[in-house]
């Protein structure tokens, strides 16, 4: 379970790149062949990402460490700790994953719509 948390923490590190690559001032042509790119990897990353993180969190609240026994041992409680931490980690990547994922969405939404602009444009000024 670990290691795709790990997995999770890579993707958001990238989208975090991506979100700034897509904000810095670059070139037309570069700009827009990486802003194509971007929206068609988009749509199917959104889906396989948050049914990965929907079931994985729902699984770990249902399964989660509780104190049985009428008293807990110091072990028993760093667990539990342990867990609650782990799951507030993992509420705040997912978070964080999606909070991206709709930054960059809309920044192509909104490169692509002024590209739209930008053609109306030139057409009014030829005619």
């Amino acid at each position: 379970m670990a290691l795709q948390w790990m997995i999770l923490t890579y993707v958001v590190a990238a989208e975090a790149a991506l979100a700034l690559l897509l904000t810095f001032p670059s070139p037309k042509l570069l700009k827009n062949r990486f802003v194509s790119l971007i929206s068609l990897i988009l749509q199917p990353t959104l889906f396989i990402v948050s049914q990965f993180l929907g079931g994985d969190i729902y699984w770990k609240n249902e399964h989660r460490l509780m104190c049985t026994s009428e008293i807990c041992t110091a072990a028993e409680r760093d667990r539990y700790e342990k867990s609650v931490f782990k799951a507030q980690r993992n509420v705040i990547l997912c978070t964080t994953a999606c909070l991206l994922y709709w930054c960059i969405y809309r920044i192509c939404k909104y490169h692509k719509e002024i590209q739209s602009l930008e053609e109306v444009e030139k057409r009014c000024k030829n005619e």
